[in-house]
């Protein structure tokens, strides 16, 4: 018989798998030991234009968005809420100082949040940013350099993650910015590449911008601006510091009556005590409800001034200056009153001191970060917009023991806040134009300064109608007689409804007087409307051709200011005059109140310009200021095709006299 195959051994099935699992393990680590030596595979940039690009790589990606309520038919007026991403990435070899990156919007976006950055203007949220938007960086304003940190992504870049709400784009369309940019001075950004919910760009250094000296220090120049603040941290400890605000006010324009000043702390802060200013809520007890309570457990709130993440500070009264306790600083005390440096160089600086206690993860002496979103005001006074705080070279102060020695700031930030141009219907003061070749005067614009919620009875959207001179002198509710009277006389049609009021505060009156060979006069008269008194107030008037031929102001002090505010006359009262005193009730309930008011005359010769045509309006101003707040110009001028022709007729005297008094009867049983 053939003999039998040897039979073939069979392993178990467990010695089977655990065989596989060993090869597996084997080869995975033959394949880690294999590359080893290789250069570690680096990951793809997100774009690939990111490689090339030597200078800030700029992107805005849009992520998702949902229909917000209420839904509508109308795609142009659905909401949607949106989130989307952009990102800022230092691809030079230099650090890049105080980045700013403007998003187009150009969908009515509204913001609701950003994280990492926050706006240039300091605007609160939710931003209505439909017309554009410029990010400025917080908490990390600067980024560093690849080399300098071996290309540590957190330092180099910062992404920052927006929602909000757009309005008009439907789905499958991606609401996207016009564009994106970087601007920083000296930069160029050429178009943006859209592809698809992504938009890029890079911004290289140009070439041809001609930068100022170079700064030998690592931080950025102080600004020029019509008003700046520091923010000096002078003492620095484990969990607090102690820091000084000063507010200077450098433009001849600006001033502030009861300055209001405020921020926003972004990590918590809260302060816990303050000389040269308060906080107008002081709520001591009430900041054991506060998020710092849950630290600082066993800490006695009772004194502490304010856990607000948004304070409002404002200035002390000048009885509290030598005050030890709260007072006793220099600048201190002048009850929130910033006058121009033209007027009072002494009285343009304030300066207040404050003990900030900080939060987690910021305790130690180094985690020191300003307040951000700074804001302004005053009674009435420019409209300001603040920019964000700049790091800036600690500022050296003088050493507290009189000798010659200086003492630095151990970090010091800037605010650079400038004045705009009040929009529409927002000013707070108002102009009305006279003249001696037409007997109607030309009044303040209606709603000058907003028209409020009285509109029911008045049209808001009416030019205003010519009034008599006399007209003038009483508060607006008590010219409705006047004016229809005038208009009769006139033979003018009266709307209906009248036009509503200006609703200003204060108005000036720039009359202009006669017009003769040599020269020509004005009378300026400034009406003060309000229950409060405007102490050493200012005017200023810019001229057109016609400046160079001024020659004096009569019952003001009148300056001739230099550029940048070139053809101004700047205007304040004469000692023992500083004060424009309120409306005042008239001698009986049956006369109308009586504005405060204070005029000059202001003459003009024609050497210097003498083409200078009065009667077609060379004599008005272009613009006109009360203490730095733009008042709101009339839109047209009197008109001197209504020139008086000679005396009137007997008729026209005796209506015009009879008129008059039924006015004044009426304007009596109205009151």
């Amino acid at each position: 018989a053939a003999p039998m195959p040897p039979r073939r051994r069979r392993w178990p099935a467990y010695l089977l798998a655990a065989a596989v699992v060993l090869a597996v393990v084997t080869a995975a680590r033959a394949q880690d030991y294999s590359n080893g030596d290789d250069e570690e595979e680096k990951p793809k940039p997100q774009l690939k234009a990111q490689e090339a690009c030597n200078g800030a790589f700029l992107s805005y990606t849009f992520i998702e968005r949902t229909k917000e309520f209420p839904h509508l038919k109308n795609a142009t007026a659905q909401a949607y809420a949106f989130k989307a991403q952009a990102t800022v990435l230092n691809t030079m070899t230099t650090d890049l100082k105080a980045w700013q990156m403007f998003v187009g919007f150009q969908q009515k976006e509204i913001l609701v949040s950003v994280s990492g950055a926050v706006l240039l203007d300091g605007t609160d949220f939710p931003a209505n940013v439909s017309g554009g938007v410029t990010f400025a960086g917080y908490p990390m304003a600067d980024l560093l350099n690849s080399i300098d940190t071996a290309g540590d992504l957190t330092q180099i870049q910062v992404q920052m993650d927006i929602t909000g709400t757009q309005f008009g784009v439907k789905p499958p369309g991606k609401p996207m910015p016009k564009t994106i940019k970087l601007t920083n001075p000296g930069y160029r950004c050429p178009a943006p590449t859209h592809k698809d919910s992504v938009m890029f760009v890079c911004c290289v250094k140009d070439p041809k911008f001609k930068a100022k000296k170079a700064n030998s220090t690592r931080y950025l120049p102080r600004q020029k601006a019509d008003l700046t603040i520091a923010y000096d941290v002078l003492t620095s400890y484990g969990n607090k510091y102690i820091a000084q605000v000063t507010i200077d006010n450098w433009s001849p324009m600006s001033r502030l009556d009861n300055w209001n000043l405020t921020w926003e702390w972004k990590r918590g802060e809260f302060i816990e005590k303050m000389r040269g200013a308060y906080t107008l809520l002081k709520e001591g007890p009430a900041c054991v409800y506060s998020p710092a309570a849950s630290y600082y457990k066993d800490f006695d709130f009772t004194p502490v001034y304010n856990c607000e993440k948004r304070p409002i500070i404002v200035d002390l009264p000048p009885d509290r200056e030598k005050d030890n306790d709260v007072g006793n600083l220099p600048f201190c005390c002048k009850n929130g009153t910033l006058l121009p440096p033209i007027m009072d160089e002494s009285k343009s600086r304030a300066i207040f001191q404050l003990t900030v206690f900080k939060m987690p993860p910021d305790l130690n002496r180094t985690a020191l970060y300003p307040p951000s979103n700074w804001k302004i005001t005053g009674k009435l006074n420019p409209h300001y917009v603040c920019r964000q705080p700049i790091r800036v070279s600690p500022m050296e102060f003088p050493d507290g023991s009189g000798l010659m020695s200086t003492t630095p700031a151990v970090a010091s930030w800037q605010v650079a806040c400038n004045i705009t141009r009040p929009k529409k219907r927002a000013s707070k003061c108002c102009v009305s134009f006279s003249a001696y070749y037409n007997d109607s005067t030309v009044p303040c614009n209606t709603c000058a300064c907003g028209c409020g919620n009285d509109t029911a009875t008045c049209d808001p959207d009416a030019h205003p109608v010519l009034l008599p001179s006399e007209a003038m002198l009483v508060p607006f509710d008590n010219r409705t007689a006047k004016a229809r009277a005038w208009a009769k006389i006139k033979h003018w049609r009266v709307p209906n409804p009248m036009p509503c009021g200006d609703n200003c505060g204060v108005s000036i009156n720039w009359h202009v007087m006669n017009n003769y060979k040599s020269g020509w006069s004005v009378r300026m008269t400034i009406f003060n409307w309000q229950d409060y008194t405007f102490k050493n107030w200012f005017a200023a008037v810019k001229m057109g051709e016609h400046y160079g031929g001024y020659e004096n102001v009569y019952s003001f002090n009148g300056t001739r200011l230099d550029a940048p505010f070139n053809n101004t006359i700047f205007m304040q009262a004469l000692p023992g005059l500083e004060f424009l005193e309120p409306i005042t009730d008239g001698r009986t309930s049956a006369y109308p109140r009586l504005p405060g008011k204070q005029q000059s005359v202001i003459s003009f010769k024609k050497k210097d310009v003498p083409n200078i045509n009065i009667p077609k309006g060379g004599g008005f101003p272009k613009r006109v200021y009360f203490d730095g707040e733009e008042c709101a110009l009339p839109h047209k001028l009197p008109s001197s095709a209504r020139r008086r022709a000679g005396a009137p007729s007997l008729l026209q005297a005796v209506t015009g006299v009879v008129l008059v008094m039924i006015v004044a009867l009426v304007d009596s049983s109205c009151l």
